[in-house]
């Protein structure tokens, strides 16, 4: 009975998340500082939720700081994005098979 309530709360609560904006902000949003603000909330949101992520997922904290490391200057090359990943979790396991 305590999991189908606390179910129930979490969704009531996901539910006003989403309307509550929709009932309170009825005009378009013309600020400059809200509308940057709230363009970067998704990155914000993906990083918070993928970066620790990447440093759990491999028993050494070593392997992680390299997948990060080469991800991160593919990334600043502009490489496209399944190069990275692919780049990434190809150097990590090569690293925990030939290392450890």
């Amino acid at each position: 009975m305590y999991n189908v309530i606390v179910v129930i709360i979490m969704a009531l609560l996901t539910y006003l998340s989403r309307i509550l904006p929709l009932v309170f902000i009825k005009n378009q949003i013309t600020n400059k500082f809200i509308k940057s603000f709230l363009y970067y909330i998704p990155y914000a949101v993906l990083a918070c939720l993928t970066f620790p992520a990447i440093f759990h997922f491999s028993s050494n904290i070593y392997l992680s700081l390299i997948g990060t490391a080469l991800a991160l200057v593919l990334s600043i090359l502009n490489q496209k994005m399944y190069i990275v990943v692919l780049a990434s979790v190809v150097v990590v396991f090569g690293c925990s098979y030939f290392f450890y």
